[in-house]
C-alpha cells in the first residue's frame, strides 16, 4: 500500500472535520435534533407537521455547499473505479444497513460516538468492521 502523498490533504481535512463537528453541535444544541443525513432525508419523504422546514433546509446546505465551494475554486476531479450496477447494489445495501441499524454513519459515527452511545459505539464498530472486511475481500481475494 502506498500513500499518494500529493493528494493527501490533512489541514483540509482537519478544517472539514471541525466544520462537521461545530454543525453537528450547533444543530443538536440549539434544535435537539440530531444530524443523521439518512435520518434527515428519511423525514423528509415521510414528513410530520413542523418537521419539513428544517430537514429541506439541511439538505440544501449539504448541496449548495458545493455550489458556494466551486465559487472559491475548482471541484476535485471526480474519478469512480467502478460501474453503475456495482454503485447501484452498494447503494441499496448501505440503505438497507441504515435502516437496519438504525442510521447512518453520520448519525451513529458523528452525533452518536460524541454523545458517547453504546448503541452507536457497537454499530460504528460493526459498520467500519464490515467496511474493511468488503475492501479487503475484494481487493484482495475477488480483484486478484
Amino acid at each position: 500500500m502506498t500513500i499518494n502523498w500529493e493528494a493527501f490533504t490533512p489541514w483540509s481535512s482537519l478544517g472539514g472535520g471541525v466544520v462537521i463537528g461545530l454543525a453537528v453541535a450547533a444543530l443538536l444544541l440549539l434544535n435537539g435534533k440530531i444530524a443523521g443525513i439518512s435520518g434527515v432525508l428519511g423525514g423528509l419523504l415521510r414528513p410530520r407537521s413542523g418537521d419539513f422546514l428544517w430537514r429541506a433546509a439541511f439538505v440544501l446546505g449539504l448541496v449548495a455547499a458545493s455550489w458556494i465551494y466551486r465559487l472559491i475554486g475548482p471541484l476535485p476531479a471526480l474519478y469512480i473505479e467502478s460501474n453503475y450496477f456495482i454503485l447501484s447494489v452498494a447503494g441499496v445495501l448501505v440503505g438497507l444497513g441504515t435502516r437496519y441499524g438504525s442510521g447512518c454513519t453520520s448519525g451513529h459515527g458523528v452525533c452518536g460516538l460524541s454523545r458517547l452511545s453504546i448503541r452507536s459505539s457497537v454499530a460504528t464498530m460493526i459498520f467500519m468492521t464490515t467496511g474493511f472486511a468488503t475492501v479487503y475481500v475484494v481487493r484482495h481475494l475477488v480483484l486478484r
